[in-house]
């Protein structure tokens, strides 16, 4: 059998290998990675200006054998020519930092040049190659070149030193490879399918083959986490796709998802799998400062870090938690988070936030930075919550008064850095003056984003320089701030609507808005083979296309329902109304009476949702002193008192409990209460979000569109939460349960049209009926 030829970058080669010096020098790389991927424009520009004979953008590849396995090294040199019968590579580098000051070559950037230099010399027989590195300021475009000359023997000999360096890593990662094809090839789904659920599986697996995306309407009791990863990790065996990223919107999917291939671990497959913390909740000091005066793992770090990595891969341990990430970074002494993300460089399956795919300023550059792809599936947890997370993620904002604030810290320390905040304050407040009716639609950014440039370079400078250290985090907080916000100004286009706006404080801000991120988004997945969205709420589908991908030809599938219908009382509660104008002591009244009803119908315990904390409090201050357990969500609940609040529902009482909450909140979805801890929820209203100025300006850009503006700015978020809401009762085959929805409005078609397709069997009552119909059902369904 022939071995598979692996590819390997010769970026992500030198930058894995030749890593040096402290953590604290992480801050300025960063800032590299990102001037890299936004100096694309320089670049071109910058070879624009060669000589006739030159040779941009020139692929390089060598093969190699490392262990007995054939690999192929390949990049791409930014340009290639002839200088007195003498070969040059370029490589070309962008940053924002001050090139003037630079003295040498970044190493690793060295490298990069080097590697190119011996293949080129070795295709060509050359015996002499010299290598040029351009720094460019992505400003002022100012430029700085460092060259040397090096004999063809002399780049063969330490190419070679590389690769035996990196021959470990190839052998062990093609053996583990070996091993997790032929176990996945044996794998068996775990359980008897439930209804539904095989076929959802064989939608998957053929999404995957055919390289497309689906999205999945999976209502509760599926198994959804199960049907999904079982048809992906069929497709790695067949060596379909090489990794898997699991993406979810909170935590406690992630656990979910660990679990279920702890699942499928127990039918003896080998997968690595690793969960991905946010760094403030892996970091051992109390900030997340990351120089060695503050942290004792900073210092050193690179120079143990590959080992860290190589013993904790090549170990037994297939499940790397945050459990086990913690104890072997603190054994070596190095950054538990920067250890985790060098270890999903060689795991199967990645399990994180949306985050570390979608998002421009925290997304995992080793996998895709600008120009690179791979054989990934993405798999989308609870995909809903994708729509305004990628807005809040392509979107940004400037405060006017953020601008005087930094000018008044810096005056007298440095004029050429006041001057440019002040004609960005200038800027600002003509916009202000424009702005009669509290907000103003712009159609451009205009020259405002020349004058950050510039203020973005200033700041950069400033920076450069050890003093003024009090004065460091906040100025370079404000910096990051502009460069996002430059990030953003790259990308605008029809999806966006730029506006001002004066705060009721009196501040005054400028906003890029992302209406609909599905083309930024698609950027993301076309980065991998295939995608998978799926929750038990993406209705209408259409809509969820439109704002996550933009592309109606997606497939879609809606899987059947394995739960008994006789199992589930959904009631639509047609004498009470949510409207702003009904609100008042008579529908609070009558709120507060339905709830006392419901809980009277069977002890147990019962989650009671509202759309607003206002509404919450005052039928929860009707509802207290009743014959049971009144308790409400606080919208300043960390997380011990979360956990504390869901742990009421484990806990044995002598009455029912009603748990006040909010929709849309941290108890309305994502939390499992299977069985009698949950029997029944009441959902007050229909979930639209409040009217506002970001609402209203989603409403018109869709009309515009010629869509439905209220539907896409309302309507179906709203009816999202509902569904989420209500989806908390019915967990498994056993459960037995009531879903009480109160409003009027849920009789009509517009919402009714909007109801899952188990949600068909339903009835209606009022106040003076529902006890009868309680206590039928609870006959009924009592053993």
């Amino acid at each position: 059998m022939t071995e598979k030829t692996l590819r390997i970058s010769v970026r992500n080669l030198v930058e894995f290998l030749l890593r040096s010096g402290d953590l604290d020098n992480r801050r300025s790389g960063r800032r590299d990675a990102e001037a890299m991927q936004a100096g694309s424009r320089l670049h071109r520009k910058i070879q624009g200006r060669m000589k006739y004979g030159y040779q941009p953008e020139v692929t390089l590849k060598k093969s190699v054998e490392l262990g007995g396995i054939p690999v192929s090294v390949e990049g791409r040199a930014d340009g290639i020519w002839q200088d007195e019968g003498v070969s040059t590579i370029d490589e070309i580098k962008g940053t924002y930092g001050d090139v003037g000051r630079m003295t040498d070559a970044v190493p690793v950037h060295l490298a990069q040049a080097k590697c190119y230099a011996h293949i080129y010399a070795e295709q060509k027989g050359l015996e002499r190659v010299r290598v040029r590195m351009i720094y460019a300021n992505l400003d002022t475009e100012e430029l700085r070149y460092f060259e040397e000359e090096y004999a063809a023997g002399e780049l063969e000999s330490w190419f070679e030193g590389l690769m035996s360096a990196y021959e470990k890593w190839i052998v062990f990662s093609a053996r583990w490879k070996e091993k997790r094809t032929a176990s996945l090839k044996e794998l068996e789904f775990p359980f008897a399918y439930r209804e539904g659920q095989k076929e959802l599986a064989v939608s998957v697996y053929k999404t995957i083959l055919r390289r497309k995306r689906l999205f999945i309407q999976a209502p509760t009791g599926v198994g959804k986490t199960l049907s999904v990863l079982f048809p992906s990790l069929k497709a790695m065996g067949e060596e379909l796709a090489d990794k898997i990223f699991y993406l979810t919107a909170r935590t406690i999917t992630r656990t979910v998802a660990a679990d279920a291939l702890d699942i499928l671990r127990a039918r003896n497959i080998r997968v690595k799998s690793l969960i991905l913390t946010a760094k403030e909740k892996l970091c051992v000091c109390d900030e997340a400062e990351c120089n060695p005066d503050h942290c004792p793992y900073a210092g050193g770090h690179f120079d143990r870090i590959n080992d860290a990595v190589y013993e904790l891969w090549t170990g037994e341990t297939d499940a790397y938690t945050r459990e086990v990430i913690l104890e072997h970074a603190d054994k070596w002494r190095v950054c538990p988070f920067e250890l985790s993300l060098d270890l999903s460089d060689w795991v199967d399956v990645v399990i994180c936030d949306y985050n570390y795919v979608f998002d421009p300023n925290v997304y995992l550059k080793r996998f895709f930075g600008e120009g690179t792809k791979g054989d990934y599936l993405f798999l989308v947890d609870e995909a809903h919550n994708l729509v305004e997370r990628g807005r809040t993620m392509y979107s940004e904002a400037l405060c006017k008064e953020d601008f005087l604030e930094m000018k008044r810290l810096v005056r007298g320390k440095d004029g050429a850095l006041t001057k440019a905040l002040e004609r960005c304050n200038r800027h600002l407040l003509a916009l202000k003056r424009e702005c009669a009716d509290g907000w103003q639609r712009l159609p451009q950014v205009g020259a405002f984003s020349l004058q950050l440039t510039h203020l973005a370079s200033e700041l950069e400078r400033f920076l450069e320089y050890p003093d003024h250290e009090e004065l460091r985090k906040t100025l370079t907080d404000f910096y990051f701030s502009i460069r996002r916000f430059l990030n953003i100004c790259d990308r605008l286009d029809e999806n966006y609507e730029i506006y001002t706006r004066l705060g009721e404080d009196g501040r005054f801000w400028l906003h890029l808005y992302c209406v609909c991120p599905a083309a930024n988004l698609r950027l993301c997945l076309d980065r991998g083979i295939s995608t998978v969205f799926f929750s038990a709420t993406l209705l209408p589908v259409n809509y969820y296309k439109t704002l996550l991908t933009g592309e109606p030809e997606d497939y879609a599938v809606y899987a059947r329902s394995p739960f008994d219908a006789e199992r589930r009382l959904l009631l639509i509660g047609t004498d009470v109304s949510s409207r702003y104008a009904r609100r008042g002591e008579q529908e609070y009244h009558r709120m507060a009476e339905y709830v006392k009803k419901l809980v009277s119908g069977r002890k147990g315990n019962y989650l009671i949702f509202f759309p607003a904390y206002r509404m919450l409090d005052e039928v929860y201050e009707r509802c207290r002193g009743e014959k049971f357990l009144c308790v409400r969500q606080d919208p300043s609940m960390d997380e011990q008192e979360r956990e504390d609040f869901l742990r009421l529902f484990e806990e044995e009482h002598e009455e029912s409990m009603a748990a006040f909450c909010v929709m849309g909140g941290i108890f309305s979805e994502g939390i499992d209460l299977p069985d009698d801890r949950l029997i029944g929820a009441m959902v007050v209203g229909t979930g639209l979000p409040q009217v506002c100025l970001e609402r209203e300006i989603l409403k018109d850009y869709f009309a515009k569109k010629g869509l439905d503006g209220f539907a896409y700015a309302y309507q179906y978020p709203g009816m999202n939460k509902v569904q989420q809401a209500a989806g908390r009762v019915i967990r498994t085959d056993d459960d037995r349960g009531v879903i009480l929805l109160l409003d009027e409005r849920f009789q009509k078609t517009a919402y009714k049209k909007l109801f899952p397709r188990e949600w068909e069997q339903h009835g209606y009552c009022r106040l003076d009926t529902l006890e009868q119909a309680l206590r039928e059902f609870w006959t009924k369904n009592t053993e």
